[in-house]
Order: C-alpha cells, then sequence, then structure tokens
C-alpha cells in the first residue's frame, strides 16, 4: 500500500489542532480546515487558539475556511462532534480524491440512527473507507507532544496499519486493529460512565466510591460490547479499559467535569456552561441500543434520568445501592 503523505484534518477545534499537530510531527503535510473565515484567518496568523490554551499549531499547517482545500488530502480525520459527522463526512466526499480514508475522531453514537461513527461515515460517504481512532487522549497533551497512545480501527488491516504509520510519532503511538465495533463501543460508553463518575466526586462520596464506579461501569461497558460483537481484548485495551479510567478520574474531562457539575446540584444546562459533552449527548441513544439486544446498564440509566430531570443526584445513587446483592459476574 502506497504511504500517506497529506492528511487533511476536518475540525479546528482542540482535538483537531492536537491532531493536525501530530500529523506534522509524523512527517506528513498536513491541511486543517474549520468553519468561520475570520476565525480560521486568525488561526493561520497567530496559530493559537483559546480552545486550546498554551499550545501552538505548527507553522508547516495549512489552515484553511474552504473545504476544496482538502481537495488533495489522501485521508482525511473528521475531528467534529458526534452528531455533526454525517454532516462533515457529506462534505468530503465531494472534494477528497476517490477512495481517501476516512477517521471518525469523535467518541460517540449518532442520536436517531443509533449508528456508530464508522456506519455514519460509510452512509455519509460511499467509496471512501472508514476508520475509527480512540483511546486515552486529552488535546492538550497531544498538542504539547506528552507520550500518548491510542488505537486507530479499520475492516480493512492493511489500511488501518497504514493510517496509523501515517500519524505515529516518537511521541503519539498508534495500534492498529480491525476491531472496529469494540474501539468505537469503548469510546461512546465510557463517557456516559465518567458523567457518573463525576457525580460521585461531585456529591463527596470518596474514591472508594469512584472506583467501584469505575469497575462496574466497566462490566457494563463490556456486557454491552459482548452483544454487539467486540472483541475482549479491545474492550480491555486502550480504547476500552484505557480510555475509561482516563476519562473517569480527571477533571481534564469534560464527561467528568460535567457530572462534578451535577453532583454539585447544578441542572445539565448549567453543568454543561454551552460546551459539548459528548457522554450527554450519547447517552439516550446507548440505552436504546442496550434495551434493544437485552443489556443492562444501571448506571448509564441512572446518569440519563439525572440528566433528563428525571431523578435527583442522590436519589439516583440510592437507587444503584438498593440494588439485590448478587456475584460479582460480568454478565450481571
Amino acid at each position: 500500500m502506497t504511504p500517506i503523505s497529506t492528511i487533511g484534518v476536518a475540525g479546528a477545534g482542540a482535538w483537531g489542532m492536537a491532531l493536525a499537530n501530530a500529523a506534522t510531527s509524523a512527517g506528513r503535510r498536513v491541511v486543517l480546515w474549520g468553519r468561520g473565515a475570520d476565525a480560521m484567518r486568525a488561526l493561520a496568523r497567530s496559530r493559537q487558539s483559546a480552545r486550546l490554551p498554551g499550545a501552538a499549531l505548527a507553522p508547516d499547517i495549512l489552515v484553511s475556511a474552504d473545504i476544496a482545500a482538502l481537495d488533495r488530502c489522501e485521508a482525511a480525520l473528521v475531528v467534529v462532534p458526534a452528531q455533526a459527522t454525517r454532516l462533515v463526512a457529506a462534505e468530503l466526499a465531494g472534494v477528497l480524491p476517490r477512495g481517501a480514508p476516512l477517521v471518525a475522531c469523535a467518541k460517540g453514537i449518532e442520536r436517531g440512527s443509533n449508528l456508530f461513527m464508522t456506519q455514519v461515515l460509510t452512509e455519509a460517504a460511499p467509496g471512501h473507507p472508514a476508520a475509527i481512532l480512540s483511546g486515552p487522549s486529552f488535546a492538550a497533551d497531544v498538542a504539547a507532544g506528552l507520550p500518548t497512545a491510542v488505537t486507530l480501527a479499520c475492516a480493512d488491516e492493511l489500511l488501518a496499519r497504514s493510517l496509523a504509520l501515517a500519524l505515529k510519532s516518537a511521541s503519539f503511538r498508534l495500534y492498529h486493529s480491525r476491531d472496529v465495533r469494540g474501539v468505537e463501543i469503548g469510546g461512546a460508553a465510557k463517557n456516559v460512565l465518567a458523567i457518573a463518575c463525576g457525580v460521585s466526586y461531585g456529591l463527596g462520596l470518596g474514591p472508594s466510591a469512584g472506583a467501584a464506579l469505575v469497575a462496574r461501569g466497566f462490566a457494563e461497558l463490556s456486557r454491552f460490547g459482548a452483544a454487539f460483537g467486540a472483541r475482549p481484548q479491545t474492550l480491555m485495551g486502550l480504547s476500552g479499559l484505557g480510555d475509561l479510567v482516563l476519562t473517569c478520574t480527571s477533571p481534564q474531562s469534560r464527561n467528568f467535569a460535567f457530572g462534578v457539575a451535577l453532583g454539585s446540584g447544578r441542572s445539565a444546562t448549567e453543568a454543561s456552561a454551552g460546551r459539548l459533552v459528548e457522554g450527554a449527548t450519547t447517552a439516550g441513544a446507548l440505552l436504546e441500543m442496550a434495551a434493544a439486544r437485552g443489556v443492562e446498564m444501571p448506571i448509564a440509566a441512572r446518569v440519563e434520568a439525572v440528566m433528563r430531570g428525571n431523578e435527583d443526584v442522590r436519589a439516583a445513587v440510592g437507587a444503584l445501592l438498593a440494588r439485590p446483592p448478587k456475584a460479582e459476574e460480568w454478565d450481571g
């Protein structure tokens, strides 16, 4: 397979900027596209953004508000929120060379369709192979060149390997996989579970409760993954357990911080503070899909109930503690 030399990054938020820097460090030519001509001109001049404080965009990255600037990219990273992925993928299909792969970098499930991100890419951009990038990674760490390891999955193993090699650098390590669904499930489910861990922290329930939520949350994630054909090894890896631990324990995580605010007594609207919280937009779809496969996800269900205003946070915790005692098994 011909090595990938030019990569497009669709989305100029914090994660898009960080991945653009990572791809440049890997020796690739990079084109960064984002909406808003004024904002993109300012980014091109200053190489800095309030979305990623303290980090500068590499000088060699071409910045543009014209999506046509991606027309010679051999692959594109789709670095926009899960609910915007379909629209952007369709736009990319109109400008990228035929057959150029698209890599979803959002961790979520599309509402309404209940589709995973690679399924959305396949529908929106037929003829462009779909892949997913996920794992324990904060944009600030990647942009700063701090050691980070993630997983890139594609049904075509050779393509997965080629994409991973194209993005790999001394500080940004990529593992490739064919288990697309496992990588997607880890990223989507852990965001919802991280909200629960944040609620526990906001309520002051202590680190023992937090650790229990991580462990039992992973059991929920594993049950859901098994129902959709994910490999257990994938769920135990970077994009599953690794990302769950990071997101459930750090205030850098928007999902965790959102949960902390909920636990402190704020409404879902107040807790989000106008920022995107992927776990909040994914929870409903995750539970619908779980119910359709007969998968019990009590922690995720309590998170959704609290966000909808149907249950007080302390009542939600009480409901979890009141569940009947049982043996510790992965199927319960």
